[in-house]
C-alpha cells in the first residue's frame, strides 16, 4: 500500500514542483524581464526625479494643502495620503458619517473660494477606492482655478489655460476618462510661477 501511494504521490508532487517553478519564478522573471525592456519608466513605479531626487510617482496622490496648488481628490488612506495604508472610508451611501464628510468637504472648498457650476464636482469631495488617486476630472481642476491664481497672483486665464493643456484625454477616444494628473499640473504650476513676471 506504502509503495502505491508512494506511486501515486510522486507525479503530484514533481507536477506542483514544475507549476510552482514556471508561475512562482520563470513567470513573473519574464514578465519583469520584458516589463524592464519595454517599458522600464512604468515599470519602475512612473517616479517623477528632481536632481536625482525621487520627489514623487504620478501614479500615487500627494497631499497639497496650500491654497496655491491644486488640491488632490480627499484620501482615507492612513491619515491620509499614505501609501503604504491604502484605504477607502467604506462607508456605505446612505451612511450619516458619509454625508456629514461630504458636506464639511463641500463647506471647506466654498470657504476656500472654489467656485464653479450649482453642483461641486464629487472627486473633489468623495474619497477613492485607493485613496491615492492621482487624478482629478478636468472639472475638479477648473473649480479649482480661481483660488489658485488668487493665491499665486497669476491672471485666471493663464491657470485656466494650464489646466486644459493638463488634461489627458481616453485613448482613442474611447478608452478611460479625461483626467488631470495632480501632481504634473503642480509641477507644471512651480515653473510658470517662477517664470512669470508677475
Amino acid at each position: 500500500m506504502f509503495t502505491e501511494i508512494r506511486a501515486a504521490l510522486r507525479p503530484a508532487m514533481t507536477l506542483l514542483l514544475l507549476l510552482a517553478a514556471i508561475t512562482g519564478l520563470a513567470y513573473p522573471a519574464l514578465v519583469t524581464g520584458v516589463a524592464q525592456v519595454a517599458l522600464p519608466r512604468q515599470a519602475n513605479g512612473s517616479l517623477i526625479v528632481d536632481h536625482d531626487v525621487v520627489v514623487g510617482s504620478e501614479l500615487i496622490a500627494q497631499s497639497f494643502a496650500a491654497s496655491r496648488y491644486f488640491h488632490p481628490r480627499p484620501s482615507a488612506a492612513g491619515k491620509g495620503y499614505d501609501a503604504s495604508n491604502s484605504a477607502a472610508s467604506n462607508l456605505a451611501p446612505g451612511s450619516k458619517d458619509l454625508r456629514d464628510a461630504i458636506a464639511a468637504r463641500v463647506a471647506a472648498a466654498r470657504a476656500e473660494g472654489m467656485t464653479g457650476g450649482l453642483t461641486i464636482p464629487p472627486d473633489l469631495v468623495t474619497t477613492s477606492a485607493s485613496g491615492l488617486d492621482p487624478d482629478l476630472s478636468p472639472e475638479a481642476a477648473f473649480w479649482q482655478v480661481s483660488r489658485v491664481a488668487k493665491a499665486r497672483g497669476l491672471p485666471r486665464a493663464k491657470v485656466r489655460a494650464l489646466v486644459e493643456q493638463s488634461i489627458a484625454w481616453p485613448w482613442l477616444g474611447i478608452i478611460g476618462d479625461a483626467h488631470v494628473n495632480v501632481l504634473l499640473l503642480n509641477r507644471q504650476l512651480d515653473r510658470i510661477s517662477t517664470n512669470s513676471p508677475t
